[in-house]
């Protein structure tokens, strides 16, 4: 189809740049042709920030950018650079910071106006068309009349971005206590919902990472009132209208404090952590249901974010034929067509009523006992899911053929690797093996496609185009997927490829004056501020991550120096865990590797990879399993090999107990130590 317009943004292979490539506005990626020109004609920067599956995104699009009127505006007096947050999260740090800053929130889409240094002065999310306008013609009148007070703001803001989240020297502090912990979850039980899980507000965000610190601290405190939450929020999740009842997977938070009403697009990330997350939980609790929600997540992903080479798209979008929420809800008729006898009782229990639950359709949300609603049907339980089971295919099969969410078909590093690692997470919990052929098949993708030289990532692929430097959580998601990979195949070039993306990080993102890390490359072209992730959010922070990353193989390498590194990070944040624990959550799961030391796991021998299964159902947040069914001169496996026999050795603090040669018994000297908290 002839297009009336077309921009520079036609040259580019986000899927999010190419929504705005046919816009009258004369957008620009970000890059040194629109910087310079921004200079050299002494015009304002508009930086439009924003992602492929953002409702708002798509709205502002639709009332602003592709008006000509508003669009001309915009190409006269502005220099207009597009970003798409998710392939470029430096620039999106640094502008989200200053918006921040400037209003006390943010989101997408996200507005920043910025003088033609790059350092900004005003900013905002969505505008609506009238204001959008207004919003244009101030700034340039501001521009215009008003300079010397505009750099004024943007040099005060331009400070303000220096300084937050930022650690400029090392701490003195090293040493961790387990009350430290203790005073951090008592404050943020005061955060609960008890009622529906999560925390007591609304949107409710999932926040997988936090609730993975909870099922941690339980194990090591027994602390009941931690599992009770985590396993109410994950009930309530699986139950709610967040998770596809139909085709499983989970969209990225729920406008309400119940659950019920999603923000319906679904993204790699979220859905990668949760499979980790609900594996963990049914290591610990053996509930079924999370079995099955995983299962489910698993072939969502499979089946709508895969590529035939091994990589996982990014996102489905909220929106479907330019309604959000479209593709998933169901009118009441509908679904009687689709069910006939058994739709009495399927809408029962999923709330599916005529008037409809929803502005749009009925939401698929649990509504009633599975043992309550079997018994009034006269049903056995096994009777009712196999019911349950049938009607939800057929309105998956009745929903292949509606307008589909579009997807966002760009491939991301780090988001792979959390898919990767939530797919060797769910093999070690139910023992399938397509599970971990999967994560290596991802796994081999990364090392094709994705890995530039020797430990050089890049951000992101598509259409055989890899062309953006690596982040630190490229890195450091990475390297944890590759270590747990590790731990799921005994395969050590696992561990070695892991090294060399550890040295690069090294070499490339440190700051030697704090001890902490960049989240950009020295080989990077320099943004305004040089920033430094440290909360832990929707997804872990990339300090925290890496932090982790070098305890590992501090101790798989033994590598001193590597766990040194990590424990000087952890004493930079403490004070800053102490304030919000619920931000540090990642952080907190290391505190825990340093104030109850790992127990190392050896299994060596012939049937070792058979042995390991056994163990890694099991929850074990404390233990480090490593093992070969070879020789190997890898420090934990070292003259341990003996032919004809499988091995196990139980070691912590480098103190090893006798080796024993059954499963059950090495269970009972972990038994033991444990219940003598040695």
């Amino acid at each position: 189809m002839k297009q009336k317009h077309t921009n520079r943004l036609i040259h580019e292979n986000s899927p999010y740049l190419l929504q705005h490539a046919h816009n009258p506005v004369n957008w620009y990626p970000w890059g040194e042709e629109a910087l310079a020109k921004a200079k050299k004609e002494n015009k304002v920067i508009l930086v439009s920030i924003g992602y492929a599956a953002c409702h708002w995104c798509h709205v502002m699009e639709s009332e602003s950018f592709e008006n000509e009127e508003t669009a001309k505006v915009m190409n006269d007096f502005f220099v207009c650079i597009k970003v798409d947050r998710e392939e470029r999260p430096d620039i999106d740090q640094v502008y989200m910071d200053a918006v921040q800053l400037m209003t006390g929130r943010g989101g997408w889409p996200l507005n920043c106006f910025l003088m033609p240094n790059g350092k900004p002065f005003f900013g905002g999310t969505y505008f609506r068309p009238d204001d959008w306008v207004k919003v244009l013609r101030g700034i340039q009148n501001a521009w215009l009349n008003d300079t010397d007070k505009v750099k004024s703001v943007a040099d005060q803001i331009a400070q303000g971005i220096h300084a937050n989240e930022l650690i400029t020297d090392k701490s003195e502090q090293t040493n961790f206590h387990l009350d430290d912990l203790k005073k951090g979850v008592n404050q943020w039980k005061t955060d609960f919902d008890t009622k529906e899980g999560g925390n007591n507000r609304a949107p409710k965000f999932p926040l997988p990472n936090g609730l993975q610190f909870l099922l941690h601290y339980y194990f090591f405190t027994q602390d009941k009132s931690a599992l009770d939450h985590v396993s109410l929020t994950l009930d309530k999740m699986a139950k709610g209208g967040i998770y596809d009842q139909v085709g499983g997977g989970f969209a990225r938070y729920s406008v309400d404090a119940i659950w019920k009403v999603p923000h319906f697009e679904k993204m790699l990330y979220d859905n990668a952590q949760l499979v980790s997350l609900y594996s963990e939980a049914y290591q610990l609790t053996k509930n079924p249901e999370y079995k099955s929600v995983v299962d489910q997540t698993l072939a969502f992903v499979d089946r709508e974010l895969s590529l035939p080479e091994g990589g996982f798209y990014s996102s489905l979008d909220a929106d479907s034929d330019g309604v959000e929420g479209k593709f998933y809800v169901w009118q009441k008729s509908e679904v009687d067509a689709l069910l006939g006898a058994d739709s009495k009782l399927f809408c029962e229990y999923y709330g599916i009523t005529s008037q409809a639950n929803w502005e749009q359709g009925n939401i698929l949300m649990v509504q009633s006992y599975k043992q309550k609603l079997a018994m009034k049907y006269g049903l056995s339980v096994k009777e009712f899911d196999r019911k349950i089971k049938k009607g939800k295919q057929l309105l998956l099969d009745k929903r292949k053929h509606r307008i589909r969410p579009a997807l966002d078909d760009k491939v991301l590093t780090s988001w792979n690797a959390l898919m990767l690692k939530g797919y060797v997470d769910a093999y070690k919990a139910f023992g399938e093996e397509k599970y971990l052929q999967r994560a290596i098949k991802n796994a081999e993708f990364l090392q094709k496609y994705i890995w530039k030289g020797k430990g050089h990532l890049h951000r992101n692929y598509k259409d055989g185009i890899s062309k953006i430097n690596g982040f630190l959580d490229d890195y450091s998601f990475t390297i944890e997927a590759f270590v747990a990979l590790y731990q799921a195949t005994f395969d050590e070039k696992w561990l070695i490829a892991s090294e060399d993306l550890i040295e690069h990080v090294l070499q490339h993102f440190s700051d030697d004056k704090s001890g902490m890390f960049f989240y950009t490359s020295d080989e990077d072209p320099a943004l305004i501020a040089r920033k430094m992730e440290l909360l832990d959010n929707v997804i872990p922070g990339s300090n925290s991550s890496i932090a982790k990353d070098l305890f590992l193989l501090g101790t798989y390498l033994d590598k001193q120096d590597y766990i040194d590194r990590s424990a000087q990070m952890l004493g930079n944040v403490k004070e800053r865990m102490s304030k919000v624990l619920s931000y540090h959550s990642n952080w907190a799961q290391l505190m825990f590797w340093f104030t109850n030391p790992l127990y190392e796991i050896v299994v060596v021998g012939d049937k070792a990879m058979a042995s390991k299964k056994k163990i890694e159902a099991k929850f074990l947040p404390n233990a480090l399993i490593a093992g070969s069914t070879k020789a190997s001169n890898m420090p934990l496996l070292q003259n341990r090999y003996v032919n004809g026999q499988t091995t196990f050795y139980l070691c912590r603090n480098k103190t090893c107990k006798l080796p024993v040669t059954k499963v059950a018994d090495l269970f009972n000297q972990l038994n033991i130590e444990m219940k003598e908290g040695k």
